[in-house]
This record gives C-alpha cells, structure tokens and sequence, in this order.
C-alpha cells in the first residue's frame, strides 16, 4: 500500500541531496543572523519570561526556520507542478492521494527537522543551556508535518508563483512576526487576539516551553494536533481537485 508514498519520498529526497550544499547553507543562514543581531546584541542583559533573551530566541528560531523548510516545500511543488509536470504523473500513477500527500508530507518534515538540527548546533556554539523535555519531540514532528501539509494546500490551490508570493506575504510571513518568535504574543495587546488565531503561536509556546523547563500547556499541543488533522484533510482535497 504505501509503495506510492515511498516512491514519492525517495524522488524528493534524490533531488534533495543533489542540492543539499547550497539548501543548506541558504537555510542556516537566516538563523545565524538572527542569533547573531538579536542574540548577541541583547545578550544576558535582557531577560524575557524570566529567560535571557538569547534562550528565548531560541525555541522561536526553532519554530521559524524548521516552518520556513516545511512550508517551503509549496514552492518546490509549484515548479513540479507548473514546469516539469512531475506531479501530473503522481496523478496518473496508480497511488492514491493519501500515498502523495504522506510522501510529500515525509519530505517537508525531513527539511523542517534539519533546519531544526542546524538550530541545536548553534545553540551549543553560543552557549545555550536548553532543556530538552520529552514532549519536544512530538511537538516539533507535529510542528512539521502541520505546516508542510498547510504548504502542500496552498502549493495545490495558486494558480501561478505570483500566488503563492502573495500567500507568504500576507499570511505566512505576518504569522512568523506576530506568533511570539521574537517577542511574547502578549505585547502588543492589539495583536493578542489574531495571533491566537494563527497555528504558530501554539507550536511556538509548546516548543518553547519543552526546551526551557517551562509548564507544557496541553490544550496548545491538542490544538497543534488538530490543526496538522485540518490541514492534512485540506492537503487530499487539494490534491483532488487538482486531479479533478
């Protein structure tokens, strides 16, 4: 049954490690800078949450990048899609949707979790003491999966790259800003309520929390849980009306 689902991930992961240097590389260094303007900058002698600064950046780090490599997926999907008609043959093959959604799905969560990787190693090189809770581990899986699945939607739904430029500038970039990345959702007040309204303000508290020492707020991990089920459902239907 899922011979479709690992034919699909074993041809992304092929194109990936012939361009495995430079999506690497490109992927790490956004981070870097962050670390570097806002971590060094504010050092010890800024404390967030009870937390310095740089400790609490991060899990928001985390929760940036590793959304930034499994969301991204959407545009590799839109070049499969609209240049080479890769995913036309996905379509035409005898595998089912759930076998596509799933490969894809396996793909983006492979580049979230490596940009997550990248993270941990330059918590070490700036000196980061994080405690790494159990539930991290199922948090930052359903972090992934939740928002390459969101990607595979949009991926399917634009009709062009304009689109999808669109999408990322008016909903997934805002998203990254507001959800308590960089800054606690409560300040300012005006945003409090739209930002619980977007998935990444639950992935960030749940993840920050899991690696700082923090209380883990289940409710959060339960909503993450069950906007990874609404996108995956919107992912297949999707895909079909693409089929359609």
């Amino acid at each position: 049954m899922f011979n479709g689902f690992k034919g699909v991930l074993y041809r992304e992961i092929n194109v990936f490690r012939k361009r495995a240097r430079k999506q690497i590389l490109a992927s790490s260094l956004s981070p870097l800078l962050f670390l570097i303007a806002f971590g060094w900058g504010f050092g010890d002698r800024v404390a967030v949450d009870g937390l310095p600064y740089i400790t609490f950046l991060i899990p928001g780090l985390i929760t940036m990048s590793s959304l930034n490599q499994s969301y991204g997926i959407a545009q590799e999907l839109n070049i499969t899609r609209f240049y080479f008609h890769v995913f036309d043959e996905y379509l035409i093959a005898p595998i089912s949707h759930v076998e596509i959604v799933l490969g894809e799905a396996a793909y983006g969560m492979f580049k979230g979790l490596l940009s997550t990787a990248l993270i941990f190693v330059y918590s070490v090189i700036f000196s980061v003491k994080l405690m790494v809770a159990p539930i991290f581990f199922l948090a930052i899986l359903t972090h992934t999966f939740l928002f390459t699945t969101l990607g595979i939607t949009i991926a399917m739904l634009v009709r062009d790259h304009g689109d999808q430029a669109t999408v990322n500038t008016f909903v997934i970039t805002p998203m990254i800003f507001l959800s308590g990345t960089f800054f606690p959702v409560e300040k300012p007040v005006v945003f409090k309520w739209l930002v619980y309204a977007l998935p990444l303000t639950y992935s960030t508290k749940v993840i920050r929390a899991a690696l700082t020492g923090g209380d883990v707020n289940m409710l959060y991990f339960l909503l993450m849980i069950g906007f990874a089920a609404v996108f995956f459902v919107t992912a297949l239907r999707a895909v079909g009306r693409v089929e359609g």
